[in-house]
């Protein structure tokens, strides 16, 4: 019995020790590594462990991202009005056939005029301001054909401040005022909206957002200014720092609101504004512009793309982040590079 009870001791006391020396493998596997057998194991060569001493001497060089290339784009706006499948089909027909429209790969949609008409289905216009195609869920329809379709870039257009119908419809928290306390009239009896005014930055990024979602590739605010003709001097401007700070205040925002989309920022400006220089009533400034958009759009004629093209770049810096893109009336065959042929 003695003997007995000394070996389940010997027995107990080995399965603890042993227990302190289980390693498991990359597989899952338990083994026993004894002391002796852990010490031979790192005086090996760590080559040796390792099976590398066949494995060639490779040195990885990690290229940095190579910054992509503004792309080229020659587009052609259709005619500002609810898109409808007969105007999308016509489009279609354009660029197949033999003709200059078939070299064109972006499109320009009108989404936003500026007295306030809307031409999509929007849950955040102001009421009267949605104008869509006589059957239902056309337009919706058709734009999603302009959105998905192979290769050509969809560019929506947008008045962003011009906006009879939301000016109208909140004179206090949107509209643009004169200093009688009543709001202003240009001098083409258009409303616009105040961009010192929380509530108005709001309703043009709720619409810019909504744009996004549509699956357009860029963004295009026209009329992105204040207002320049008419008794300007009435207008009461509500706030005491330069005009063009509360464009920037509006751009940032609206940056914020389409950073989750995948989608470009572009404006439109006076090409006076890229050829003469700030612009303090409309609140423009190229300087500034240039930094905070993708593309800047301009009317131009065919013999002043290169030099409103060149003082673009020149206000883009050093990264020349910035593309111009002229506004033609019809293409000339003497133009190369980006080009926007307007509607007839």
């Amino acid at each position: 019995m003695a003997i007995l009870l000394v070996l389940v001791i010997l027995a107990a006391a080995s399965v603890i020790y042993l227990e302190q020396h289980i390693v498991y493998s990359s597989g899952g596997r338990r083994q026993i590594v004894l002391p002796w057998q852990s010490e031979e194991a790192d005086a090996a060569p760590v080559g040796d462990q390792q099976g590398a001493e066949n494995r060639p001497n490779v040195e990885v060089v990690v290229e940095p991202p190579k910054e992509e290339e503004p792309q080229e784009i020659l587009a052609r706006a259709l005619p500002a009005a609810a898109l409808t499948r007969a105007v999308w089909a016509e489009f279609e027909a354009g660029m197949a056939a033999d003709s200059a429209m078939g070299t064109c790969n972006a499109v320009v949609v009108r989404l936003k005029t500026s007295n306030g008409t809307v031409y999509f289905e929007s849950a955040n216009a102001v009421s009267g301001a949605v104008q869509v195609a006589g059957d239902p869920g056309e337009t919706a329809s058709v734009l999603n054909l302009v959105t998905s379709r192979e290769g050509l870039h969809a560019i929506a257009s947008m008045s962003c401040l011009q906006d009879f119908k939301a000016a109208n419809a909140d004179v206090e928290g949107r509209g643009l005022k004169n200093t009688g306390g009543y709001i202003f009239y240009d001098g083409n009896n258009s409303l616009w909206l105040d961009p010192c005014k929380p509530s108005a930055r709001e309703y043009v990024c709720a619409l810019a957002k909504e744009i996004a979602e549509l699956g357009f590739d860029e963004l295009l605010l026209t009329d992105f200014s204040y207002p320049t003709v008419g008794k300007i001097n009435k207008i009461f401007y509500n706030t005491d720092v330069p005009l063009a700070n509360n464009l920037d205040q509006l751009l940032s925002e609206l940056r914020t609101a389409l950073e989750p989309y995948d989608i470009l920022l572009s404006v439109e400006i006076p090409k006076a504004v890229i050829a003469e220089g700030p612009d303090l009533t409309a609140g423009l400034d190229l300087s500034r512009l240039a930094g905070r958009v993708d593309r800047i759009y301009a009317e131009a004629a065919p013999e002043e793309v290169e030099t409103l093209s060149n003082l673009v770049s020149q206000a883009g810096g050093a990264d020349g982040g910035v593309q111009f893109i002229p506004e033609l009336t019809e293409d000339s065959p003497s133009l190369t590079g980006s080009r926007l042929i307007l509607a007839e």
